[in-house]
């Protein structure tokens, strides 16, 4: 595995035997990545309950309480 072919690495630490341990990353990068993940997550979420009825407030509140 080398540093180009992995998009936002800076640096790979290695150990003794060559086996990437760690990556360094701009923080800026890191942020982004961190944004996509949960933008994805949140994604995810959406399709789950995409055929669901939506609930009012009060219908909302009482399934909070329920649980």
């Amino acid at each position: 595995m080398s540093i180009e072919e992995l998009p936002f690495v800076q640096e790979l630490v290695k150990d003794n035997h060559g086996n990437v341990r760690q990556v360094v990353l701009r923080l800026e990068d890191y942020q982004r990545l961190i944004e996509m993940m949960e933008d994805e997550g949140l994604f995810l979420a959406m399709q789950e309950v995409k055929d669901e009825k939506p609930l009012s407030l009060e219908e909302a509140l009482k399934e909070l309480e329920q649980q």
